[in-house]
């Protein structure tokens, strides 16, 4: 499957892609601010620089293209027609990328979560559901540690 765009078209093409405030992003994160859930944007003190932060609960959340990140991708990656060896290489490293910055964020004590473009246009509200969830979670996880620290308290009293 040849590219139907000259390479000065593709070029131009590609160099209009954004890298922050995409369409998903921005969606999830008018669906997250409006449940009353508040974060910060492309947070750089962290490993990937989350799109999403909820910094209260760490939580670092990933708004995913399908074609950069690999959705699919051992089915997608034999399509690949033009420059397939240059994608193939560059997606692999991106999601090789993801894996490693998931791995240090979770040595930092942060939950990250990865959600796919096509997931937050068609359900943005099962994706805030989602992070809901993870954040009840975590509040519990929290709640569990005071009785916790409460109990060593009473028993140092006795």
């Amino acid at each position: 499957m040849s590219d139907v765009m000259t390479p000065e078209q593709r070029s131009r093409a590609m160099s209009h892609i954004k890298g922050k405030d995409t369409s998903i992003e921005v969606l999830l994160r008018k669906a997250l601010w409006h449940k009353g859930i508040r974060y910060r944007k492309n947070y750089k003190k962290l490993p990937g620089t989350p799109d999403i932060a909820i910094t209260k609960y760490k939580i670092a959340i990933f708004c995913d293209s399908e074609f950069f990140h690999g959705y699919n991708w051992e089915i997608k990656k034999q399509k690949l027609g033009h420059n397939r060896e240059y994608w193939i290489k560059k997606i692999e490293r991106n999601m090789a990328r993801d894996r490693e910055n998931d791995f240090k964020l979770i040595v930092m004590d942060w939950v990250p979560m990865h959600f796919w473009g096509q997931e937050i246009q068609k359900r943005t509200e099962e994706c805030v559901g989602a992070v809901e969830d993870l954040i009840f979670e975590l509040q519990m996880m929290q709640f569990d540690g005071m009785i916790e620290d409460m109990r060593d308290c009473v028993e140092d009293i006795k």
